[in-house]
């Protein structure tokens, strides 16, 4: 798949999630890269062939304090090459876009793994 073809569904996950939530993603990028870094994969998961669908990097607002300043801004990572690779079909990558969006959106509001697994979103 094109990367514009690519962009456009991640642009419709984002339209679908409701407006009080995107309002609070401002500071938020949105970045898609082809492959996950394996020095990244090691050094967050211990093993550099982890394979992983996005990413957040940033610090949760649960998390944040008024000293908190001059941080770079919080980034969400779409991997798009596991994503075609794992869902072949354009509905069932448009799915797991929107799905890994909602993950990655929730670890900026603060939201743990063990919280995500237990709605679901795993």
């Amino acid at each position: 798949m094109r990367r514009r073809e690519f962009e456009a569904i991640v642009h419709q996950a984002l339209a679908r999630i409701p407006e009080e939530f995107r309002a609070a993603l401002g500071n938020v990028a949105i970045v898609i890269e082809p492959w996950p870094d394996p020095q990244e994969m090691a050094d967050i998961y211990g093993d550099p062939d982890e394979m992983v669908y996005g990413l957040y990097r940033g610090t949760p607002l649960t998390e944040r304090s008024a000293n908190d300043t001059g941080a770079l801004p919080d980034m969400i990572v779409l991997y798009q090459g596991p994503l075609e690779q794992d869902f072949p079909t354009r509905d069932e990558l448009t799915r797991e876009i929107e799905i890994t969006v909602v993950h990655e959106i929730a670890h900026h509001f603060g939201f743990g793994e063990e919280s995500l697994e237990r709605y679901g979103y795993d």
